[in-house]
């Protein structure tokens, strides 16, 4: 049985991510602990993924054994199939991130809803009107938002909603991923006309 100090990590993990930002004495914790930590959930077929310099940590399922190896235990940490336009979405947040870190600016990548529909808005069918277009951004960003790689700021009444993007998306959207960006693109705009009445419902 894990130490209760082990059990203050694990627990979180298991729940989702544990930030820097959120909690320092957690985080620090956890860098203290952290190879009794991957010991610990090695044993549940998870890994540890930490990121000190850019302060997030979170459990994932180890690689899939190749055909012939011993048989893995069932998965703990669900796989999610995504839709195409939240997909779509993913992959515009992750490039409009590298772009903003190429440009050396703060650390925080802060949008507006309405930059985000700009984003979206050449990939979504032709003809939607803008307040539908709304609604259909809105819907992904609440999906993204729940995934966690979007967190929503406190705005003032009347302002524009805005959004954050958490820096874990690089984890999940890598370099190599986002090399083959334009070509992913050009299959996402072919795909996601024909998807869309599916993904609105």
């Amino acid at each position: 049985m894990a130490s209760p100090d082990l059990s203050a990590l694990v627990i979180p993990l298991l729940k989702g991510v544990i930030y820097q930002e959120a909690d320092g004495g957690q985080w620090n914790a956890l860098l203290t602990l952290q190879a009794r930590v991957r010991d610990y959930v090695a044993v549940l077929d998870l890994e540890l993924v930490l990121d000190e310099a850019e302060g997030y940590a979170f459990l994932r399922a180890r690689p899939e054994p190749e055909e012939g190896a011993a048989t893995r235990l069932p998965r703990l940490v669900a796989r999610r199939p995504l839709s195409f336009p939240v997909s779509l979405l993913l992959a515009l947040l992750r490039k409009k991130l590298a772009e903003f870190d190429a440009s050396g600016g703060d650390t925080r990548l802060v949008l507006a809803r309405d930059e985000v529909a700009e984003l979206m808005r050449v990939f979504l069918r032709e003809g939607s009107n803008e307040a539908r277009l709304i609604d259909q951004i809105d819907f992904y960003l609440g999906k993204v938002v729940e995934l966690g790689f979007l967190r929503r700021l406190k705005v003032e009444h009347g302002q524009p909603p805005m959004v954050e993007v958490r820096r874990i998306l690089k984890a999940f959207v890598d370099a190599q991923w986002l090399a083959e960006f334009d070509q992913r693109l050009a299959a996402y705009r072919s795909l996601l006309p024909g998807r869309q009445e599916a993904a609105d419902e």
